[in-house]
């Protein structure tokens, strides 16, 4: 970890924090404007600072960490979360949205086959075809 007035650019501080698996991932995100630093929109070169509030959107969650350290390597694990804190309001707002995924998952995702298959097809014309429909 750096000296506390030490500063690093906000994709290295992503990658090294373990937001994101490569810098050019974090660079990709930062340009979709999916993350966001003290409220504004960040460009990947933007400096870290101790005490920055950065907000991550990953798929529909939005993560809002403060920043504790910067480091410009990435290191193990408990040291890349000793890297931030996520705020209690963040937390809460995961916790809902993972709460609801569980009660209401999407509706795709229970279709244990994708599309049916020739014979699957046929088996299904025959079976329209003897159905007792009268027309």
């Amino acid at each position: 970890m750096n000296t506390p007035n030490d500063d690093v650019r906000l994709d290295k501080w992503l990658w090294a924090a373990r937001f994101f698996k490569t810098r050019s991932l974090a660079t990709q995100e930062i340009g979709k404007g999916r993350i966001q630093v003290n409220g504004q929109d960040a460009k990947p070169s933007r400096d870290v600072r101790v005490g920055d509030r950065i907000e991550v959107r990953q798929g529909v969650v939005v993560r809002t960490v403060l920043v504790r350290g910067v480091s410009a390597v990435r290191g193990p694990a408990p040291v890349a979360q000793a890297l931030y804190e996520e705020t209690p309001e963040s937390i809460a707002r995961r916790d809902e949205a993972a709460r609801q995924h569980r009660e209401a998952p999407e509706p795709s995702l229970a279709i244990e086959q994708g599309r049916p298959t020739k014979r699957d097809r046929r088996h299904l014309a025959e079976w329209n075809r003897w159905s007792a429909s009268k027309e």
